[in-house]
């Protein structure tokens, strides 16, 4: 199974995040723009919560608040689990599977260096199948019965 580092590499590089004084209007914005379902929450250059579009769904839409007056910090969830660049995407699929996660930050010497999504650990695991698939195919075409 390959690394988060691994993952990460193949990615742009690009991390989507907002500050929690920040308002839900902006992070839908910014979720809307880039394509992605959750942004993190960072303050001072530190990671302090994470919003996804459900969130926002949840726990301002439907109770009928004003996006554009409701900031990240009153809905973030507060101190996410994260996963460092020598886990393997086996343990991010365990975390999220486990969790009910879409998205784990990424910390590597106290720093945000990345995101990774359920979408990244299903794509390591076809990629992980297929090199298995090419690996048996090799051994019976190469020991096969003349």
């Amino acid at each position: 199974m390959s690394t988060v580092k691994a993952c990460l590499q193949k990615k742009s590089g690009q991390l989507f995040s907002l500050t929690s004084s920040d308002s839900v209007t902006q992070a839908l914005e910014l979720m809307r723009s880039n394509r992605i379902r959750s942004v993190m929450v960072i303050d001072d250059g530190a990671l302090v919560g994470m919003v996804s579009q459900g969130d926002c769904a949840i726990k301002v839409l439907l109770p009928g608040l004003d996006p554009s007056q409701t900031l990240l910090s009153a809905i973030m969830t507060r101190n996410p689990t994260t996963v460092s660049i020598n886990d393997t995407m086996q343990h991010c699929m365990e975390i999220m599977s486990a969790r009910n996660f879409r998205h784990l930050p990424v910390i590597s010497q106290s720093k945000v260096v990345g995101m990774v999504s359920i979408g990244d650990t299903v794509k390591d695991i076809i990629s992980q199948q297929g090199d298995h698939i090419k690996h048996l195919e090799t051994f019976i075409k190469g020991h096969g019965v003349a």
